[in-house]
């Protein structure tokens, strides 16, 4: 049957897109080649939305014969850090063959995952038009548009965040934007597709960058003996030129910092390195070893050792309130805490099982119990079950990472 839309990779980029098409009467599949997208969803999507979604006419494919069959392809493949540091391309690599084998003219083919800029006009394109014998910008319509997601969020969804496109000609914009006007009440259209692929590397970075600021903040507010948190909560009420960022154990997420000198595709032109996104890097992977420096410190006030400590790690996602596990910094903080001898268990409603080094962790079955149990209790993310007043009056020593505890309930970074 075809069908109006083909979301092509199920994780968190494309659900998201897939939930809000099938919440408007768009008929729509999915094609996706790992089945744990939809057994284990990310990007807040439950199960209870999927199965919402199947009987709103949602379909998963695995035929790629389907994708020759729509009106608008947006490819949502994944772009991890490879290890030379660049974005991996592997994915959209492979799901950009695998659609222009079957390529239809006048089809729209849009572009969600993160990129650096140029990557469109001189990475997909030339990968569709060899794969189809099509003209883009001629035969069907090529445009990229920066994904907007806030995983877990009750004030930002699809309908009420703009959606920025870039079309390779201005017909191919306009086609762009007639999709996602289906979808979100406002369409902003940049000048092309490099602009739009900026502006993901701009937002990005942006947060590493603030996040790298705060953090820093914190280690210098806890040499000075400052609270960090009242000066953030003072310094937010000034209502123009600054905007409050919070610090914490480190970076997680699926968006990674970009530095567009260093381009994933031939035919590159050399630029100028963005030394501010690598300072930022380098400032928040540091986080974790502070965390576990203070661990050490709180311990031996306390006339404790971190080796054969008995170490509770609170919430171990990267988001509050989600169970996706991508980049959290609980993972290093865990590994840390191991090579230093300590016995690592964790707490998390959204997690059930988790592993470091390809071990098991294990999990606290009774929260207050085992606080009260253990030598020190760290706070990694703050979830909203947590009473952490409750927390603070049965944990042994308690270490607030996210500055959720009232004032004095805690030790805090």
């Amino acid at each position: 049957m075809p069908a109006d839309l083909a979301v092509i990779g199920l994780g968190h980029l494309g659900l998201p897109l897939a939930q809000a098409a099938v919440a408007v009467g768009i008929e729509t599949i999915g094609y996706d080649t790992d089945p744990r997208h939809l057994t284990e969803p990310a990007a807040g999507i439950t199960p209870a939305d999927i199965r919402r979604m199947l009987s709103g006419g949602f379909r998963t494919v695995t035929a790629p014969a389907e994708l020759g069959r729509v009106r608008t392809a947006v490819i949502c493949a994944p772009t991890p850090l490879g290890a030379d540091g660049n974005l991996d391309l592997t994915a959209v690599a492979e799901a950009t063959r695998t659609l222009a084998a079957r390529l239809r003219p006048h089809t729209t083919v849009l572009l969600e995952s993160a990129v650096q800029p140029g990557t469109t006009e001189n990475f997909l394109r030339p990968l569709l038009e060899e794969g189809s014998g099509l003209r883009a910008g001629r035969d069907f319509h090529l445009a990229y548009s920066p994904s907007r997601v806030d995983p877990g969020s009750r004030t930002h969804g699809y309908a009420n965040t703009p959606k920025v496109i870039g079309g390779l000609t201005p017909a191919c914009t306009e086609s762009a934007a007639a999709f996602y006007g289906r979808l979100t009440d406002k369409v902003v259209r940049a000048r092309g597709p490099r602009e739009a692929e900026t502006v993901k590397v701009l937002e990005t970075n942006f947060r590493h960058v603030n996040i790298a600021l705060v953090n820093e903040m914190a280690v210098l507010c806890h040499d000075l003996g400052v609270d960090l948190w009242d000066v953030i909560r003072c310094a937010e009420t000034k209502p123009f030129g600054f905007q409050a960022f919070r610090p914490g154990p480190g970076v997680g997420g699926h968006g990674v910092a970009l530095d567009p000198n260093c381009l994933p595709h031939t035919g590159r032109t050399p630029g100028h390195p963005l030394r501010m996104v690598g300072l930022a890097q380098e400032i928040n992977t540091r986080m974790p070893q502070y965390v576990i420096q203070r661990c050490a410190t709180l311990l031996n006030e306390h006339g404790k050792s971190a080796r054969g400590a008995r170490v509770l790690l609170l919430g171990i996602t990267y988001k509050p309130d989600l169970a996706d596990l991508e980049s959290s910094p609980a993972t290093e903080v865990a590994r840390r805490l191991m090579d230093l001898g300590a016995a690592v268990s964790y707490h998390d409603p959204h997690v059930l099982d988790w592993r470091v080094r390809d071990l098991p962790v294990p999990r606290a079955d009774s929260l207050y119990e085992a606080a009260a149990n253990a030598d020190l209790t760290v706070l990694l993310q703050h979830h909203r079950t947590y009473d952490l007043q409750g927390l603070a009056v049965k944990a042994q020593l308690l270490f607030d990472t996210r500055g959720a505890t009232p004032a004095g309930a805690a030790h805090r970074l």
